[in-house]
């Protein structure tokens, strides 16, 4: 078993949206073989873009997976590769991919450099531990520099990055690469399109002294890892063998030390074949990433359960998917332990018993059934019934709890109505669907107006969804103008004592209670609920019931029935009658106290506020900035890149509708933004009664 588990790696393709992360992956899919000719992004023909929406626009959606082989060295490697999105609207797919993944292949524009989603992302894989490959696409274009990329990696990644190679040539003469640890000049045939064939020469003499320049910064930055290296770098680093420095590498690289780097271009078959090698050379293997560490439900004691398939199984839930044919998929990635097809899982979150009828092994949208599946694996399974995204599977003697995946909060709305009244339950059950894949994609019922409201990452990821609920459910809607999704807040404290009777003739209803709201404390979010009645004043049962009474009222705020995050809440005191109380009482006590109390505590309007990047031209700088400052936008950071400059400003996101569309019109559309979620603002007096306004007016209509 460890000898296959050796040869396997899985592996994500992450970068900024356009850096050629779907056409570096369709060139590994067709050199290993499994495709037989290149799809490619601009003709909507790729592989792992299968979605419809995907191959219209030409970007990644959804993060598809597929499994490969590789042949290094006269061994036959497994590469699960998973190529995720770069649109931040999509950020969720990235995050759940690198929560399960061992390395990551970080696909940098040789002319872009590190773009803002670039950091995202890098940062996402800092968060999980995931050691990288960095490989620095398009060296064709104009414009392309090597060097320029590698010093960003440094300055805006903080990150430690080692060339394995420095390229031959640039832009249109862009022929070859120098491989720093063999000493060799890789030439591609000029007139091979397929990329197959490649000479190996001699350095050029022109390049001789650079490359023994790069080469001993690459030994002098890995020598740390490795001892035998490090000491025969300070003895006589002539003597250092490739399969020395090789080990140095991978060690340094698993210890997320160093980011080897590497160039090359994608989309003319160049150092696609050589960045495969690299991944089996220096990402590491499910069995040299720590043991996966997970809590006893039955004690909350922390246990471990190591890469092996003699171990009890565990297994993690990062992806639901549904496919037309074989209903919904659940993406798997197997810690520990084996499953079977047809065997029975305990599901940790419910407590029950799942049957796993068939197993998969993914390409793209295609499977391939599989009889069982051990440790290390990446997997979609079918047959169950209740599961979601972040779930732990796990052996029902041995059960263990993984930590799940958070997800960022959506940001923004639509109301959206089904064309036809027999519409209405195709429409709810195709958003039970959609919500079950995508965990930042939320469904919410308005009672005061009749509408569905669904809410999103971004106005892309609502387009999407709605473009998804007309082609794979065949559901018409119409739809309402963006909402932003506003919070409530309080800023004050109130003692408050709530009094519930209800008498209709037999048992009645009582509950009394007195409580302190106030803002939560430092460090706390949600409700920070907190029981200090004395003497059994109100029976241990019902205090539950307060606690959900509350939790409940806090979805809708008394200002304009918007969520109110956090809360603190001290039950003080109160009384009960030992006929007329139950919980239902108290909680419903609950809910009045949280009408009642919340407007004594100077309750406010939260907006969201997003981080905004925009990259434009230098002649367009004084447009752009001024339009900025139109939407209360507040400059952060401006920084030059060649030949244009990058703004970095925070803009309340009611301010941001639509604004790709003015971004082009200011800059002839040479200008590119990206945009995500920074954090909960308060709302000047001024728009907070606009809004109120507005939102009282929505609510009389209907």
């Amino acid at each position: 078993m460890s000898k296959s588990l050796k040869y396997t790696r899985n592996i994500g393709i992450m970068a900024h949206i356009d850096a050629g992360k779907t056409t570096t992956t369709e060139r590994i899919l067709f050199y290993t073989g499994i495709t037989h000719r290149m799809g490619e992004v601009h003709d909507g023909a790729a592989t792992m873009d299968w979605m419809v929406q995907e191959q219209e626009r030409g970007i990644t959606i959804t993060s598809a997976a597929t499994t490969t082989f590789w042949n290094f060295q006269d061994e036959e490697y497994k590469i699960n590769i998973i190529d995720t999105p770069g649109h931040v609207d999509f950020t969720v797919e990235v995050e759940r991919s690198l929560r399960v993944l061992d390395g990551a292949v970080a696909v940098f524009c040789a002319v872009g450099g590190v773009e803002p989603q670039s950091e995202t992302v890098w940062r996402q894989a800092d968060k999980y531990k995931v050691p990288r490959i960095g490989f620095i696409n398009k060296m064709d274009r104009s414009g392309a520099d090597f060097l320029s990329v590698v010093s960003q990696m440094h300055e805006k990644l903080g990150a430690t990055p080692v060339p394995l190679q420095i390229p031959i040539g640039s832009e249109e003469t862009f022929r070859g690469i120098v491989d720093l640890i063999d000493m060799k000049s890789v030439l591609w045939q000029e007139n091979d399109q397929l990329g197959l064939t490649y000479e190996i020469q001699e350095i050029p003499a022109d390049m001789a002294e650079e490359a023994a320049e790069w080469r001993s910064r690459l030994i002098e930055s890995v020598a740390d890892a490795d001892d035998a290296v490090l000491e025969q770098y300070l003895d006589n680093p002539e003597l250092i063998t490739n399969e020395q420095l090789m080990a140095a590498i991978r060690k340094a690289t698993i210890q997320l030390q160093v980011v080897p780097v590497m160039c090359g271009s994608a989309f003319k078959n160049k150092g696609v074949q050589r960045l495969l090698d690299a991944v089996v050379s220096f990402l590491p293997s499910p069995m040299e990433i720590a043991p996966v560490k997970g809590i006893n439900p039955r004690n909350d004691e922390i246990v471990e359960r190591k890469p092996d398939a003699s171990e009890p199984m565990a297994a993690l839930a990062f992806k639901i998917a549904t496919d037309p044919y074989v209903g919904r998929l659940a993406f798997l990635r197997v810690y520990s332990g084996r499953i079977d097809a047809g065997s029975h899982v305990l599901n940790v979150r419910t407590g029950k018993r799942e049957r796993i009828t068939r197993l998969y092994q993914m390409h793209a949208n295609k499977q391939n059934p599989k009889d069982f599946i051990e440790a290390g694996d990446i997997i979609a399974a079918v047959g169950f019934k209740d599961l979601r995204t972040g779930d732990t599977l796990c052996d029902e003697k041995k059960p263990v709890l993984l930590e799940s995946i958070t997800f960022p909060e959506p940001v923004i709305g639509i109301a959206i109505e089904p064309k036809t009244q027999g519409d209405i339950d195709k429409l709810g059950m195709a958003l039970n669907k959609l919500s079950e894949e995508d965990p930042t994609f939320k469904v919410k019922y308005d009672e005061n107006s009749g509408q569905t409201l669904i809410n999103g990452m971004g106005e892309l990821h609502l387009e999407i969804l709605v473009d998804r609920l007309k082609r794979e459910f065949k559901v018409e809607c119409n739809q309402g103008a963006p909402q932003v999704a506003y919070r409530e807040a309080i800023t004050g404290k109130a003692e408050h004592r709530e009094v519930f009777k209800k008498q209709s003739g037999g048992r009645g209803k009582f509950a009394d209670i007195i409580v302190r709201i106030s803002p939560v404390d430092e460090g706390e979010t949600g409700l920070q609920f907190i029981d200090e009645v004395k003497g059994g004043n109100i029976p241990k049962e019902y205090i539950p019931a307060v606690q959900k009474g509350f939790r409940e009222a806090m979805q809708n705020g008394v200002l304009a029935g918007y969520p109110v995050d956090s809360l603190k809440v001290v039950l003080v005191d109160g009384s009960y009658h030992n006929v007329d109380s139950d919980s239902l009482s108290f909680e419903i006590a609950a809910k009045q106290a949280f009408r009642h109390a919340i407007p004594k505590t100077k309750p406010v309007l939260m907006e969201p506020i997003m981080k905004v990047e925009v990259v434009t031209p230098d002649e367009y700088m004084g447009d752009v900035i001024s339009d900025f400052n139109k939407r209360r936008g507040h400059i952060e950071k401006m920084e030059g890149k060649t030949g244009a400059r990058l703004i970095r400003a925070k803009v309340p996101l009611s301010e941001q509708f639509g604004y790709v569309t003015v971004l082009r019109t200011l800059t002839s559309g040479r200008a590119t933004s990206t945009m995500e979620f920074s954090h909960y603002q308060k709302v000047g007096d001024e728009l907070a009664a606009k809004i109120l306004e507005s939102s009282t007016g929505q609510k009389e209509s209907a």
